[in-house]
């Protein structure tokens, strides 16, 4: 599989994944759904994720991840999938309260920002399990424990 993964890191890098990690993480997602890819994932603080949320979701929020699809309107590469963006704290945050490994839910954000890349939402209940589920067996065969059981 082609695959390229851009990794960005706008805060401290200190606990987070390496991208040779996270490119692991993003082949393990796009098993049997790609065999080509491009992609952009950015680390970031609180002030960066709020300013996105709000600009293009209209929540004015901190939230986890978020995903942005590449737009076919412009013409751009058809592996080109599109940019994740992770909020370092409130993942920290998260995991702290959840008592999970940093690492582990990094790889499930990641993830998890994969299958919205792919079209995979959480809207309706049918398509949240059936997200949550492939998202339970990727990060499974790579190694992490279910991430909606609580630790």
């Amino acid at each position: 599989m082609k695959l390229e993964v851009v990794v960005q890191y706008a805060v401290n890098r200190r606990g987070l994944p390496r991208a040779d990690t996270v490119a692991r993480w993003v082949k393990a997602a796009l098993k049997g759904e790609r065999s080509q890819a491009s992609l952009v994932i950015r680390f970031v603080g609180n002030k960066e994720i709020f300013k996105l949320n709000e600009l293009f979701k209209g929540k004015q929020a901190h939230t986890n991840v978020l995903s942005f699809p590449a737009d076919d309107a412009f013409g751009h590469n058809p592996h080109e999938l599109g940019d994740i963006v992770i909020c370092k704290p409130v993942v920290a945050r998260e995991a702290m309260l959840q008592r999970k490994k940093l690492r582990a839910h990094c790889a499930h954000m990641v993830v998890h920002g994969v299958m919205h890349l792919l079209g995979y939402d959480h809207v309706h209940v049918r398509d949240a399990r059936e997200m949550e589920r492939r998202e339970i067996a990727i990060l499974a065969a790579l190694g992490y424990p279910n991430p909606y059981l609580p630790a």
